[in-house]
């Protein structure tokens, strides 16, 4: 049997189902069921309904679309969250989320736009 790999960000505990490392670089497109931890480099489009974790160290340049986004690390580019997004210290965030609920700690360098949307997904298609 094979052991999962838990990791505890915040409050919450989540069960990885895949990870792409420190040391590790990867362009293009990625999608996935689970929770997904990115702790190297990634540039493209990332597609999920579940959780996306940008770990402590990672950089990621990307157009998201997430059920849930957790940033610990470095992140440029645009997120639309059906769920939530959530930005904790030392993260570095630049761009523009959509989602119904953010929470952003003390000391984040936020550069960007935020707009509060539905839980529906009515989200207008244009960031303020």
């Amino acid at each position: 049997m094979r052991k999962r790999k838990t990791l505890d960000v915040g409050e919450f505990n989540y069960d990885l189902t895949g990870v792409l490392d420190r040391g590790s670089e990867f362009e293009g497109t990625l999608s996935f069921e689970g929770t997904f931890r990115i702790g190297g480099v990634f540039r493209g489009h990332i597609y999920t309904n579940d959780i996306l974790i940008i770990g402590e160290g990672a950089r990621v340049e990307a157009e998201v679309e997430a059920g849930t986004l957790v940033i610990n690390g470095e992140f440029v580019g645009n997120i639309k969250a059906t769920s939530r997004v959530e930005i904790h210290q030392p993260a570095v965030f630049k761009g523009n989320i959509q989602s119904p609920s953010l929470m952003v700690d003390d000391g984040v360098v936020f550069e960007g736009t935020s707009q509060m949307t539905g839980g529906s997904g009515s989200a207008p298609s244009e960031f303020v």
